[in-house]
């Protein structure tokens, strides 16, 4: 083992719109929100992840709270970079050494990703004493995560639905084949729920009350096979500006949400209609797989399946394919050759 190895860490980031996940030594050591609370007098980073989160939607006009990533992309190079690097420094492996190592870094993209928002990622690693940064495909690093073999000549379909961004792929021999990314995920999903209140109830809820709605009671379908309870939501009255309370259930949120899943079902369709006939044949016995935030949402995996045709299975944490099929690629670095260098 040579000097430069010894002082060396590898880890493997997920960069994701609304979380982000570090996995160091085949363990996941990092898994908070991708957010940043800045002071606005200073432009000083105070507090990130989980800290910044509670200050969310509560904070006086000199703290502002910042998701440095937009739609995958990072959006703010000087947030997203104290947040990568405070997040390094939190990795039991690392916290408190003296001297600082080197890092070899795999971190994902999404698909639809630009040469300069590449650069922008490459550049935010490289300001953490970065050695060697490679970049994996989101859909790729779901696929491994998932416990597709991406290497073998079958066509495998992969749906990962995030925070910022729906990809879609289909992959065979180590490479993606067709791709589509629909900036229509997790975020857009909360937005929905908050502009579907706002007018069916006139009431104004924040941004953190709207997510919760969508993981208590978050809904693709009308007609769930198991009964969901109402749950209370408070927010702002619009017409009278008085705080108020309604009940709130999965039915409506299906309605809210149905627009956007249409847009998810007809990017999916027009994937399926790009792909060669032969991994359409693949896909034919092999299905669709559900990765990423967005496959927990009840009832998605059915309404998949009931448009396609094709069999739906949600991997089985979905949260952390991603992170996971990320840390695989980092150990098989010299082996798979997708990595972007």
């Amino acid at each position: 083992m040579s000097l430069f190895d010894m002082f060396t860490q590898e880890i493997a980031i997920d960069l994701g719109t609304a979380n982000t996940l570090i996995i160091h030594n085949n363990k996941i050591v990092i898994d908070q929100p991708s957010i940043v609370a800045i002071e606005r007098s200073t432009g000083r980073p105070i507090a990130v992840g989980e800290q910044a989160k509670h200050m969310q939607g509560k904070t006086h006009e000199d703290i502002k709270t910042i998701r440095p990533l937009k739609d995958g992309v990072i959006a703010d190079f000087h947030a997203s970079e104290h947040m990568i690097k405070e997040f390094i420094k939190k990795i039991p492996g690392i916290k408190g050494r003296f001297i600082q190592p080197a890092l070899r870094i795999v971190i994902c993209i999404p698909s639809g990703i630009t040469e300069v928002e590449k650069r922008a990622v490459r550049d935010s690693a490289q300001k953490v004493n970065a050695k060697e940064v490679r970049l994996i495909y989101e859909p790729m690093a779901a696929a491994i995560g998932v416990g597709i073999d991406v290497q073998k000549p079958e066509g495998n379909m992969i749906i990962d639905i995030g925070g910022g961004t729906t990809e879609i792929a289909v992959v065979a021999l180590g490479g993606i084949v067709c791709d589509k990314s629909v900036k229509i995920a997790g975020d857009v999903f909360t937005n929905d729920i908050a502009y579907f209140l706002r007018t069916h109830h006139n009431l104004y809820i924040g941004e953190r009350t709207a997510e919760r709605i969508k993981i208590e009671v978050g809904s693709a379908v009308e007609d769930l096979d198991v009964d969901i309870e109402d749950i209370p939501v408070q927010g702002r009255d619009l017409i009278t500006g008085k705080p108020k309370e309604i009940m709130v259930g999965y039915k409506e949120i299906a309605r809210a949400l149905d627009k956007s899943i249409i847009r998810i079902e007809d990017a999916v369709m027009e994937t399926l209609s790009l792909t060669p006939p032969e991994l359409a044949a693949d896909i034919y016995k092999t299905g669709i797989y559900l990765a990423g935030g967005g496959a927990l949402l009840r009832g998605l995996a059915d309404r998949l399946h009931k448009k396609t045709g094709l069999p739906v299975f949600v991997a089985e944490d979905p949260l952390r394919a991603v992170v996971r099929g990320t840390g695989i690629a980092l150990k098989n670095m010299d082996k798979f050759n997708f990595l972007i260098k």
